[in-house]
């Protein structure tokens, strides 16, 4: 038998000298934001099947053979009318393993403001490779649901274009490919069973009852995974529940033919990163947006933001609101301070050429610095021609060299269904963000790589048309499903704040994202606002509520840093150096006769690299940014960013490095005399 372990009390990081005394912050609020720890991790095995069970997220995932992935996760979901997933509170735990098998069983109380349903999960794996798990539960209250019970990720890493077989309700069978490009809509209907090959001779199979099962393809929202769910979207939803509704659900995986028997290569104890400076990509322009709910910057923070090379400045203007002009003001006023244009997003009514010829005459006799013009509707989830035609009718003429362009200002899904019209487009633009469907750490991490597949899949229909992707934030800004307005909670966080936005872990994911987006393409990005919780830093005043975003008043955050170290190549290249996916991230810039190395640790165990720089450096000066550093480089981020950081040598060519958990480190080759 085996119990869920508990993870060991760490011991308070070690500080700096320079740090402020009586502002030192908890290990745990400095890796994520929080004193929440992780979600508890389980191994678990059946047979040759290794995997993780989530306890905490009532999921088991990456199930695997040795390095070899078969199966990314499946888990119990409750998903209310708004789309909101409600989160487990999981009781009842018990664990029976052997050397080659387990059987576990939890109860999930599954309660919000709007809805109560209670599930019992059992989980079996055998000697042979097969896994079960059931879901039976039960509504505690009468509620209106979108979605309940099992789901099934599919990695979109390595499965897209391989072979797949389809059962399908009524027993035949489709002979189809994982999709290549982002499929706008479900590219599989009335799932019974999926089959697919993994291995020379094995194939994986994941069979699915209770219900009516079909596919998505989840990197529309960056989610790196194809997902199997119920009930069918053709469906009228929401649906209500009456209180003691039963749903009971089973999905079984298991092996078909012979193939690896145990490890297919583990990973070796370091991660080898060599540059590559023949495979170079374009950096894309790095902006922020307009802090709304925070006070306008001030001199100290603009100039913080010019030395970080903050390429221009956001705003979104409601034109049928009759606050806009106020806040134009304040983009104006905060665009002349950063010395950077502003991109503006025009949300649009029915009565657009009006609230457009308002613009346009605050525009006329003015000078205003724009660099583009997103154009949106209120009614609209992508720009149709109709109100793209109109914005350059009535603005082009007043900024004739600003391109003007369509998109969604919700998520990438909008513009893959309802395609923009590129032939009045001059640039195309959607928001992003990693956590519509998941949202701990490792899942998170996952969507790196998707920020590259989905400007890849864009550029399938928009041609040359420069690619926008603006806003990027930790958390949804809205929800654009919403069928319910839904009030915010005294003890929470606002829904569109993450504490992990003053994080390390913040930091290095914001790494993977600008080499994800460089590598796929991207014209121009914009990342989270000035200041304030959803910022790059804190204001004067502080965080509103610091017993859940431990902030410190006037602070950077770790991210700014990141940012920072960006900008500072601004209109560079960026060479291709390798990485460990969910593990170590890695992106090298090169700008005239500058090399700088990024790394970030994206987890919270230290991670060992060998940097293989032959014939590009045989010194380095290594800025560390972790646990040791971080808070005086949060609260004294000018002094500093201004040490020049500790100097090594090669060794053959390579070098040796240590990152202690969530750490980032900067790497600049010293140019010899």
């Amino acid at each position: 038998m085996a119990s869920t372990p508990t993870s060991p009390e760490l011991p308070s990081p070690v500080l700096s000298a320079n740090v402020v005394s009586g502002s030192v912050l908890p290990r745990q609020v400095l890796y994520n934001g929080s004193t929440i720890r992780p979600p508890r991790q389980i191994e678990l095995r059946a047979g040759a099947v290794s995997l993780l069970f989530e306890p905490d997220l009532t999921q088991i995932r990456r199930l695997r053979i040795g390095s070899l992935e078969l199966l990314r996760a499946v888990y119990g979901a409750v998903r209310d009318r708004n789309w909101d997933t409600v989160l487990p509170r999981v009781g009842g735990l018990s664990i029976h393993t052997t050397e080659e098998s387990f059987s576990v069983r939890f109860t999930a109380d599954c309660l919000s403001e709007q809805a109560h349903f209670q599930w019992h999960g059992e989980l079996d794996g055998d000697a042979d490779g097969q896994i079960r798990f059931h879901f039976r539960g039960r509504a505690l209250r009468p509620f209106a649901r979108n979605r309940i019970g099992l789901c099934v990720l599919h990695d979109a890493d390595t499965l897209p274009g391989r072979a797949v077989h389809i059962e399908h309700v009524d027993g035949h069978l489709t002979r189809s490919v994982f999709p290549s490009a982002i499929a706008p809509h479900q590219p599989f209907l009335n799932i019974r069973a999926i089959r697919y090959p993994v291995w020379d001779g094995l194939e994986a199979e994941v069979r699915m009852e209770g219900d009516t099962f079909e596919m998505e393809d989840q990197r529309n929202w960056t989610d790196a995974s194809y997902k199997t769910y119920s009930t069918p979207l053709a469906l009228p939803f929401p649906v209500e529940l009456p209180q003691g509704a039963e749903v009971r659900q089973t999905v079984t995986f298991r092996l078909v033919g012979t193939g690896p028997s145990s490890a297919t290569g583990n990973p070796p104890a370091f991660t080898p990163l060599r540059l590559s400076p023949q495979i170079a990509h374009r950096m894309p322009a790095i902006g922020t947006c307009v802090g709304v709910d925070a006070p306008p910057l001030s001199a100290a923070q603009a100039q913080r933001f010019r030395a970080a090379g903050v390429a221009h400045l956001r705003v979104d203007l409601h034109l049928y609101q009759p606050n806009w002009p106020a806040l134009w003001e304040r983009a104006l006023a905060e665009s002349a301070l950063l010395g950077a244009p502003l991109e503006l997003a025009l949300h649009l009514s029915d009565a657009a050429a009006t609230e457009l010829g308002r613009l346009a005459a605050t525009l006329e006799g003015r000078s205003a610095h724009v660099a583009r013009l997103l154009v949106f509707h209120r009614d609209e989830k992508s720009t149709t021609a109709p109100w793209l035609a109109l914005a350059r009718q009535h603005i082009q003429p007043l900024l004739p060299q600003v391109p003007i362009g369509s998109g969604s200002n919700a998520y990438f899904t909008e513009v893959n269904r309802e395609r923009p019209p590129i032939e009045l487009s001059q640039c195309v633009a959607w928001s992003s963000n990693p956590q519509v469907h998941a949202f701990d750490n490792l899942s998170l991490a996952e969507t790196i790589p998707m920020y590259r597949a989905v400007l890849e899949s864009a550029r399938e229909f928009s041609g040359n048309v420069p690619l926008v992707v603006s806003p990027i934030t930790l958390k949804p800004r809205f929800n654009p499903n919403a069928t319910a307005t839904r009030a915010e909670q005294q003890d929470r966080l606002p829904e569109t704040v993450d504490p992990r936005q003053m994080s390390l872990f913040g930091a290095g994911w914001t790494l993977g994202v600008l080499r994800s987006l460089a590598s796929g393409g991207a014209h121009a990005a914009t990342f989270y606002e000035t200041t304030g919780w959803r910022g790059w830093m804190e204001t004067q005043a502080g965080s509103p509520a610091p017993e859940l975003f431990p902030s410190l008043p006037g602070a950077v955050f770790p991210l700014y840093h990141v940012l920072a170290d960006w900008g500072e190549f601004a209109g560079g290249e960026v060479l291709d150096c390798g990485g460990r996916p969910c593990q170590l991230e890695a992106v090298a810039l090169r700008h005239q006769q500058r090399l700088r190395l990024l790394l970030a640790n994206l987890t919270g165990q230290t991670s060992a690299v060998l940097l293989d720089a032959s014939g590009m450096a045989s010194r380095i000066r290594i800025k560390t940014l972790d646990e040791c550093t971080v808070m005086e480089a949060m609260q004294q981020p000018d002094s500093w960013r201004g040490q020049p950081g500790a100097l090594q040598e090669a060794e053959g060519g390579q070098f040796r490095l240590t990152l202690l958990p969530y750490a980032v480190l900067r790497l600049d080759a010293v140019r010899d005399a």
